[in-house]
């Protein structure tokens, strides 16, 4: 995924960063953050990825100024992270969604959009635009005690754009979301950087990583261990794959003819869909047409 329309403006600096955590009587307990170094650079979506215990968490934190730093430093928005003011132009999306059980979606957006000071016609505005945009229009009468976790995700995302963020943070974001929500979900990462918005995510699903991310930095034990573009990170350099369309056999026995001539070893093979690309087909063409099957010549023989 590209980024040359992205400015190579940092709007998250990160310096030397380490944070431990002490018992009650201040011995060091676990050390989460190890000396963290990085940027995000404006417009781009950049993922955090790492396994449970490797600090994610723990670094969106240290960004809100939710927590402080042992050591080092942090730069977000051009303001230092203890900084509240600079919350205003962010929006957060916590791992476990804290809204209150009792509203129904309009209430918690217009809810959130006082906390900001937002005129009641821009919060009525901001409402409506965005319960079409997370696709819960049809239940915004409920309360949220009724919500599904894919719904709760859902309203979530809707409270953490608001307030029309520059900077949007996304802990775990299709987390409880089915296939199709899921896509829903990197779809809209997609427009927001569209629209400019800068987006740092937290996942532990790597293939909607991979759908959406620019740039990731893998962590493990608090410490930074890989960071770069994605397609770079995962190009193999030993490898040179050739796609074609509707290559006859013969046309296909030269090329073969060719490798062997050159020694290179090779495998003649259909490139394959992912299976999140099988199911939304099925399922879209399902819509279409009502009735159609999609049998395999195996599944064939199983079912006989």
């Amino acid at each position: 995924m590209s980024t040359s329309g992205a400015s190579r403006e940092a709007v998250i600096e990160i310096r030397n960063l380490s944070k431990i955590y002490r018992d009650f009587w201040g011995r060091k307990k676990v050390r989460a953050l190890n000396s963290l170094s990085l940027d995000v650079y404006k417009g781009e979506v950049f993922g955090l990825l790492g396994p449970n215990g490797s600090g994610k968490t723990t670094t969106l934190k240290l960004l809100l100024g939710l927590l402080f730093p042992t050591e080092g430093e942090i730069s977000i928005l051009g303001e230092p992270a203890s900084n509240v003011s600079k919350n205003e132009r962010i929006g957060y999306l916590p791992e476990e969604s804290y809204l209150y059980r009792f509203l129904n979606a309009e209430e918690t957006l217009d809810f959130y959009g006082r906390l900001f000071d937002m005129p009641a016609s821009v919060r009525k505005e901001r409402t409506e635009k965005l319960l079409d945009l997370v696709k819960i229009s049809h239940a915004r009468k409920r309360q949220l005690k009724e919500y599904s976790k894919g719904m709760t995700r859902r309203i979530g995302l809707a409270q953490a754009l608001i307030n029309d963020p520059d900077l949007v943070l996304l802990d775990e974001p299709t987390s409880g979301l089915d296939p199709l929500g899921n896509r829903d979900m990197k779809d809209l990462i997609l427009d927001l950087k569209k629209q400019g918005k800068t987006i740092l995510m937290c996942s532990h699903l790597l293939a909607d990583v991979q759908d959406v991310c620019d740039r990731i930095a893998i962590l493990y034990g608090g410490e930074l261990k890989v960071l770069g573009r994605v397609e770079d990170l995962l190009k193999s350099q030993n490898q040179t794959q050739i796609l074609s369309s509707q290559l006859t056999p013969a046309a296909l026995a030269e090329v073969e003819a060719v490798l062997k001539k050159h020694d290179a070893s090779f495998q003649v093979d259909h490139p394959t869909a992912s299976l999140e690309e099988l199911f939304l087909r099925t399922v879209q063409e399902s819509k279409e047409r009502p009735g159609h099957r999609l049998v395999t010549p195996d599944s064939k023989s199983q079912a006989g």
